[in-house]
């Protein structure tokens, strides 16, 4: 069986199989990894979803921090500007709209977050996972009086944001190139923490959230956006063949459930929530298909010269992680894997 999944896959990096077969399968393996998951079972979902806390609670903050930076970074920014809007916003926008585009869903994302941290001029904010610059570029420009402090964990995406800064003029903004399982910061120091898609890199979120609580001033806030599923929670491992997303793209990570914070409150409270529906995330990786497509004959220079002789199975690679993330976010119109935007405070400790 492993042997015809291998070759199976061959057959599909090949970039010989249609699109819409592809697309079918990755909603048949979606649908496969719900039974695996105890989705219709809620017994087994029970004890699964108890078992993936426990080993949250007995982890690292994060693990496999340099292989997930190489999975998603090897590809020189260039890419990233060809594929994605014009705000390099590496994460899951917001189409309120049936026209909107790309760019426009992007500013609506970022405004959103904006209302929902509660950022105001003349704060200290902290942007965990800030990638390529889109928040914190957003936040400085917006907030002129505020001095943003982004971490990441990429030195190119550093490098990046501050040209960017300085083409731009912003001069309250400073970036830090840490792993989040040794970064330490001033305590009492931030009005905010802010996060967009760095929390499902994360596995120990007790000891992240109170390291958080020390960084936050009294009155801080800590708001993030994830992906995440309604109901169940598991990591992305690599057990076999099937496993392709976590082999490739997504090594160390974990697909939260929209509950999975509330087991983690010993250092910050939850006080909101709210919900996307996964199609925004659908139409986020499909315009990000387009354009990879659209400039082909631009981008497969770049990916000889990073991948030399596999290529052209990279490429394919690259448009098969986007017809995922779409297929996935896509399914049942929306309502199994969702986006998740979450407003902490810091938790008042009584001795």
């Amino acid at each position: 069986m492993e042997f015809i999944i291998q070759q199976s896959l061959k057959l599909v990096e090949s970039g010989l199989v249609p699109d819409q077969a592809i697309r079918t399968a990755i909603r048949a393996l979606s649908k496969k990894r719900l039974i695996q998951e105890g989705r219709y079972d809620p017994e087994q979902a029970a004890q699964r979803y108890m078992d993936v806390l426990t080993m949250l609670k007995n982890s690292e903050i994060a693990i496999e921090t340099d292989k997930a930076n190489e999975q998603h970074y090897e590809l020189p920014t260039e890419f990233f500007q060809t594929v994605l809007g014009k705000r390099l916003k590496y994460s899951a926008c917001y189409f309120p709209h049936a026209k909107t585009t790309l760019d426009e869903a992007e500013e609506f994302s970022l405004q959103l977050y904006s209302e929902r941290a509660k950022l105001q001029n003349g704060q200290k904010v902290l942007e965990l996972g800030c990638g390529w610059g889109s928040f914190t570029l957003w936040m400085a420009e917006h907030y002129p009086q505020s001095h943003i402090t982004g971490v990441s964990n990429s030195a190119t995406q550093r490098q990046h944001i501050l040209e960017q800064a300085q083409q731009r003029g912003l001069s309250n903004i400073e970036i830090v190139t840490c792993d989040v399982n040794v970064l330490e910061l001033q305590n009492g120091h931030f009005d905010r923490v802010v996060s967009v898609e760095m929390f499902e890199h994360v596995r120990n979120y007790q000891r992240l959230f109170e390291k958080i609580q020390n960084w936050l001033k009294p009155e801080g806030l800590l708001w993030c956006h994830i992906f995440c599923h309604r109901f169940l929670h598991y990591p992305f491992e690599i057990k076999n063949e099937y496993d392709w997303m976590s082999k490739y793209f997504f090594t160390g990570g974990l697909m939260p459930a929209v509950s999975t914070f509330l087991h983690f409150q010993q250092h910050l409270e939850l006080t909101q929530q709210w919900q996307w529906s996964g199609e925004h995330y659908e139409k986020t990786a499909n315009a990000w298909l387009n354009n990879m497509d659209t400039h082909e004959a631009q981008l497969k220079p770049l990916f000889e010269k990073i991948y030399a002789k596999d290529a052209d199975a990279w490429w394919q690679r690259w448009r098969i992680f986007f017809m995922a993330c779409a297929e996935l976010f896509g399914l049942e119109q929306g309502q199994e894997w969702v986006i998740g935007h979450f407003l902490f405070k810091k938790k008042v400790i009584i001795s």
